[in-house]
């Protein structure tokens, strides 16, 4: 087993269980391991995991729901995968595989007492990746399921990069871009730089970078490079590793359970695409948020959160 490399907070302490978190214990091929799990709030009718995005990114991202929730009555459970910040960090690239996270999903709804009479699944972005192939793995779990900003396709996804979000971009930035990920340099402040002008303020979080919200700002700097570079590629503009060939579209019609599909009109997704997810879905619903990117629960939280809260209000009424 890889050693164990707890979080620290900016200040340098650990800080991994306060407020009331617990670390679960997860067995997997390469040994055992912990994830830290928070829960909030309480309703025996509605129980929500987030998923985050990356992969190797944080929960510290879905801090915006602490402002919505809540109020609605909502249980909901922060979650850091394997790999990211608050829980173990192993460094052994063998683990980061679909197939496992699944599994590690499973371990902490099992750990967590989740079952189909309350437990929904929500995953943003690469977390509405892991959702889907939960749902298509452990379906009968699930009372429902939330899929945001997230295509069932990555070749798709990569398509909608090249032929829509990229010919809108900047030429001259977009070439230099592309330079830097052709040399490997992608890890020269530079590269972000122009990452952040021309593609992350009008696509992943529709803010001037001044004004991001700190839970986004902190998310972004925890996250796992080896793993998101390992799964996702060192592109940001689109695909190119473990999860290049996934794609699920055609097993939608697998997924037989209340399941709302979130969409934005700046999205680096293709917002038609995860409505067409929707009308696939047996029980799917679609909601769009007009104003929003990647992160529409920061720059559309209007839409977003009133959709969302009302599709989980209906599924606690549901028995």
């Amino acid at each position: 087993m890889a050693a164990i490399h707890p979080y620290l907070d900016d200040a340098g302490r650990p800080d991994r269980l306060s407020g009331g978190a617990v670390m679960i214990p997860i067995t997997t091929p390469k040994g055992g391991f912990r994830v830290w799990t928070k829960r909030v709030g309480n309703n025996p009718a509605l129980k929500v995991l987030l998923l985050h995005g990356g992969p190797g990114a944080t929960h510290e991202g879905f801090e915006a729901f602490d402002s919505f929730l809540p109020a609605a009555g909502i249980e909901y459970y922060y979650y850091d995968q394997l790999g990211s910040a608050y829980s173990d960090q192993p460094d052994d690239p063998d683990l980061w595989q679909l197939d496992r996270f699944v599994d590690e999903v499973e371990q902490v709804r099992l750990a967590l007492g989740l079952d189909r009479s309350s437990f929904v699944l929500f995953g943003q972005s690469w977390g509405g990746l892991l959702a889907m192939e939960y749902a298509l793995h452990h379906g009968d779990a699930l009372k429902g399921l939330v899929i945001s900003n997230m295509m069932s396709s990555c070749r798709a996804y990569n398509s909608y990069a090249e032929d829509v979000l990229m010919p809108g971009m900047d030429q001259a930035a977009l070439a230099e871009i592309k330079g830097y990920e052709a040399r490997g340099e992608t890890a020269d402040p530079r590269y972000m730089e122009l990452l952040m002008e021309h593609h992350y303020v009008e696509h992943v979080l529709r803010m001037p970078a001044e004004d991001w919200p700190e839970p986004a700002v902190r998310m972004f700097r925890h996250i796992n490079q080896q793993v998101y570079t390992l799964m996702q590629g060192p592109s940001e503009l689109g695909l190119s590793g473990r999860l290049l060939d996934w794609d699920r579209t055609e097993d939608l019609a697998r997924i037989d359970v209340p399941t709302l599909v979130i969409g934005a009109r700046h999205d680096t997704m293709d917002p038609a695409f995860m409505e067409d997810m929707a009308r696939r879905l047996p029980q799917g619903r679609y909601l769009h948020c007009p104003n929003g990117s990647h992160c529409a629960l920061y720059d559309d939280q209007e839409a977003f959160f009133a959709g969302l809260i009302d599709f989980l209000l209906q599924l606690g009424q549901q028995r």
